[in-house]
């Protein structure tokens, strides 16, 4: 298809204009943000349908009682604060709760072990509150974005390159663009417009060619990579990305230019603050390890947590697949990359052919009425239950003894079963030799992760497991 674009399709963007703009929503992000994190409090409270809640608002208070099956909700004001929000991710930590866990469960300069470490949420909790830490994912997209997440650098030499930068990106003309920038994979042409292709490639293109520390270029990609799905034909709001036609997704001249620097200025303004609060002291290690055979030696971890895939997993390859290719993690089929995703359903017919259990009896049964209704879906629960049983066996073997492991697990229905995974895994985890401390419920607010009404389950099962 023909790239090329019309001088009448080619808008310059006022870098002024747009700071105006950033600064009038950054006051109003930082004054509600600090007025409600001061807000922090402890209340009992009863939902819609009548059940007794505890309702923490802010920052969770380190000796906070828990009783074994109590729920609580939690009230998140810090998603957007420091590094966490520089990316969006599907079904990831709201900040408040790993730092909480890590403050309870160890000590300042443990080493923490997050095994699913997603968008490296934990990690940074992890920085923040002086433990050493390593994460570990078998997404090339996930390490990429937890490195840069945890990852400081000089502020001079960031804030000399990051002006730099704003000024390239208002000297775009498509003229600057040649075909070779604009990276090849499948269906891109009907990912973009050809106006779209070209900004981002011209994006793409100056940060590479920067001269600059790499961890700052690699900060730079990370806002990149934020725009890409907005700037997209696909649904911005789902984790299938998926071009729908009823969507009407209005995408026009300048609109990735604008997004990127809009996105940049205030990136740049909450890194600033992740680098003044993350000490120069404190090791963060991300791993392409395998949380179901992690290459360390025993007794190596002082606490592990983590929130694991659901059993009917979020395709995390598809979901990201237009930033793994602009970022040039991958060029052509995503299959080899989904098949090493616990939870994964990219299985093929003859895994499926029979019956498969797990061993742990309630797990079983409800793999065997799911296999009666759909014999695929029940191999994918099968198949996760028997990953995460091997993640439990090896985080036992790395974890010191009476060191504790706490899963947050997410529930859901397959064809109308209702698969309770943290059940399952408690009792898989007491054969291997953990003992059950304590588990109780955290009502989901705000996943960005669409399930189908049918298959969605409200609260989140928080394990406690000790060694």
């Amino acid at each position: 298809m023909d790239i090329g674009i019309t001088k009448k399709m080619y808008f310059p963007i006022s870098l002024s204009e747009i700071k105006a703009k950033v600064e009038k929503k950054r006051k109003s992000f930082s004054s509600d943000l600090l007025f409600e994190y001061k807000r922090s409090n402890v209340k009992e409270i009863t939902n819609t349908f009548g059940e007794k809640l505890v309702r923490v608002d802010g920052d969770i208070p380190v000796d906070l009682p828990i009783e074994n099956g109590q729920r609580f909700l939690f009230i998140s004001y810090e998603q957007s604060r420091y590094s966490h929000g520089i990316h969006k991710y599907p079904a990831k930590f709201f900040p408040e709760l790993p730092r909480w866990l890590i403050k309870r469960f160890s000590h300042e300069r443990n080493i923490v072990l997050d095994p699913f470490t997603g968008s490296g949420t934990s990690n940074v909790e992890a920085l923040f509150n002086r433990r050493h830490s390593v994460g570990i994912d078998v997404d090339p997209f996930a390490r990429f974005l937890s490195r840069v997440k945890t990852t400081a650098f000089e502020i001079s030499e960031f804030r000399r390159s990051y002006n730099v930068l704003l000024k390239k990106v208002v000297m775009y003309h498509p003229d600057l663009v040649d075909p070779q920038d604009i990276p090849d994979f499948p269906y891109r042409d009907s990912w973009f417009t050809q106006v779209i292709l070209q900004e981002l490639a011209y994006i793409r293109k100056i940060i590479i060619e920067m001269d600059t520390d790499t961890r700052i270029k690699d900060f730079f990609l990370v806002s990149f990579s934020s725009i890409i799905r907005q700037v997209s034909n696909a649904d911005n709001n789902c984790t299938r990305t998926v071009v729908r036609k009823k969507l009407n997704k209005h995408i026009y001249p300048s609109m990735a230019l604008t997004s990127f620097v809009e996105t940049l200025l205030i990136n740049a303004y909450r890194f600033e603050e992740f680098l003044e609060k993350a000490p120069s002291d404190v090791t963060v290690r991300i791993s392409d390890d395998d949380a179901r055979y992690i290459d360390v030696t025993d007794d190596y971890f002082d606490f592990a947590l983590t929130s694991p895939p659901y059993a009917n997993a979020v395709d995390y390859p598809r979901t990201h697949q237009l930033e793994i290719y602009w970022l040039g993690l991958a060029s052509g089929s995503l299959n080899p990359l989904k098949k090493l995703h616990v939870g994964t359903e990219a299985v093929t017919a003859s895994d499926y052919r029979n019956l498969h259990t797990v061993g742990e009896e309630m797990a079983d049964e409800k793999i065997h009425r799911i296999f009666e209704k759909d014999p695929r879906r029940a191999f994918i629960a099968y198949k996760y239950m028997k990953d995460m049983n091997l993640n439990l066996k090896e985080v036992f073997r790395v974890l010191n003894p009476g060191s504790k492991y706490v899963l947050v697990v997410g529930n859901n229905q397959i064809r109308g079963e209702v698969f309770e995974s943290w059940k399952y895994l408690m009792n898989l985890a007491e054969k291997i030799g953990y003992r059950i401390e304590n588990y109780f419920g955290s009502e989901i607010i705000n996943h960005f992760i669409k399930v189908p009404r049918e298959e969605r389950i409200n609260t989140d099962w928080i394990i406690v497991l000790k060694k």
